[in-house]
């Protein structure tokens, strides 16, 4: 078979589904960025294609949320513009620092927020309690600060810690909080994406019929999110923190 298309077979239905779960509960990295390595692409690239997608998607799934009332407009730009920094310096960590103690970390917290959210059936359903936190907006800063980070750092989850931080912190509904995080994880995806073009590590051969796909699993999630609420994001949640943490393991031993 011919290696583009064995490529485009492998990778089109995983990015669809890596779009459909990330437009839900982020994460969606976690099944796109193994689907490229597994079509044989080397990691650089694989990286730049799936920036490339994930970009595209994300402005959908964005919009979509957007034009639905279901995003904090103030308060996902100022978690953006934390994350854009936020990104820079946890960049710059991983030229000096190994990851493994973050790995360790992360052992921890997982399996507790997974527990968290699944016994916790009121996990996201704060209607309009937002407007009496306190220091609304500089805890969007810090969320965004403090993820863009762990982004830059070691980056799979980011979409998903997000949206528990989101409705966690700042008191979001949670199909609200995964509108923020799309908006706040569009602004370092564009960023990225256009380093990676840049660079000349696109191969559009394959990232444009996938980020067609992706753009599509983007679209389908957000319908259902918006239209289904809590009771659909949770579950998905804890799935991607069950990969997360497959992803964790794994590599660490």
């Amino acid at each position: 078979m011919d290696f583009s298309l064995h490529a485009l077979l492998i990778v089109c239905p995983l990015v669809f589904l890596s779009g459909f779960v990330d437009s839900v509960a982020g994460g969606g990295g976690l099944i796109s960025i193994p689907a490229y390595v597994f079509a044989g692409l080397p990691m650089i690239n694989a990286y730049g294609c799936n920036k490339f997608s994930a970009a595209l998607g994300t402005c959908v799934s964005s919009f979509k949320y957007f034009k639905s009332g279901n995003v904090h407009l103030k308060t996902a730009l100022y978690s953006a513009v934390g994350a854009l920094i936020g990104a820079w310096m946890g960049s710059q960590l991983a030229m000096v620092l190994e990851d493994r103690v973050l790995r360790m970390c992360l052992m921890v917290i997982l399996p507790v927020a997974g527990i968290f959210i699944l016994i916790n059936r009121k996990f996201g359903e704060n209607e309009d309690e937002h407007d009496q936190v306190k220091l609304l907006y500089p805890k969007a800063f810090v969320i965004g600060l403090f993820l863009g980070a762990y982004d830059g750092f070691f980056g799979p989850g980011t979409g998903t810690f997000l949206i528990i931080l989101f409705c966690m912190v700042l008191r979001l509904p949670i199909v609200t909080a995964s509108g923020n995080a799309k908006l706040t994880n569009l602004a370092s995806n564009i960023a990225s994406a256009v380093a990676y073009l840049l660079g000349g590590k696109v191969l559009f051969w394959l990232a444009v019929p996938a980020a067609c796909c992706t753009i599509a699993g983007n679209y389908l999630g957000a319908h259902l999110a918006i239209k289904n609420g809590a009771k659909f994001i949770r579950p998905i949640i804890a799935l991607v923190i069950v990969l997360l943490m497959i992803k964790v393991v794994s590599e660490l031993f």
